[in-house]
């Protein structure tokens, strides 16, 4: 990484905003990009379908992954989450990485970030709190599944309340969208600064 390719990761908890930070970034003019969309692409590819319909009985219908059912799997069993992340993620950072490559300062939705050890890749971190009620509300509506499921994809995720960010850039998303975009812009304005 040089001063003329900064890469910065936005990263949080299931339901924390992480989407909502990265759509504000992404309409000051700035590259961002998802992991989650980057994903979405190659499971257009039946290389990449058939490398998890291998690890995964019955997730692949037609030719097309069952994501629905692949989740339900892998929330279910921590192995098999594990499992999924260390086949999908490599793919999915070394497509990131190529396309952020090309920019002066980009921005990567990270969903799962530190799990994977991946903030040693970047300059920074965006990272997003948000009070767990405030999580649980928002996957609900989002998944449309209960609040217990919700709850269960929380704690099968790293606990953002037990770590301490203080050499990150630190968000917490627990009042209106004005309010946040205000966060987002004060944080935006440290990062040109410091890089």
């Amino acid at each position: 990484m040089t001063q003329n390719n900064i890469k910065i990761a936005i990263t949080g908890g299931i339901g924390s905003g992480k989407s909502t930070v990265a759509k504000i970034i992404k309409s000051k003019g700035f590259a961002v990009y998802s992991c989650d969309e980057i994903y979405a692409e190659l499971l257009k590819k039946s290389r990449f379908i058939e490398k998890i319909g291998g690890e995964f009985d019955g997730v692949i219908i037609n030719g097309t992954l069952d994501r629905k059912k692949l989740a339900d799997i892998v929330f279910n069993d921590a192995f098999a989450l594990k499992k999924l992340n260390d086949l999908t993620h490599v793919e999915i950072m070394r497509a990131a990485f190529a396309r952020m490559n090309d920019e002066k300062l980009s921005f990567l939705e990270v969903p799962l970030l530190f799990e994977n050890g991946y903030e040693k890749y970047f300059d920074s971190v965006i990272v997003i709190m948000r009070d767990k009620a405030k999580r649980i509300e928002s996957v609900v509506e989002r998944d449309k599944i209960s609040a217990n499921q919700a709850q269960l994809r929380i704690n099968r995720q790293y606990n953002y309340d037990s770590d301490n960010f203080m050499k990150y850039y630190v968000i917490h998303n627990n009042d209106n969208l004005a309010i946040l975009e205000a966060m987002v812009n004060e944080t935006i304005d440290k990062i040109i600064k410091k890089f």
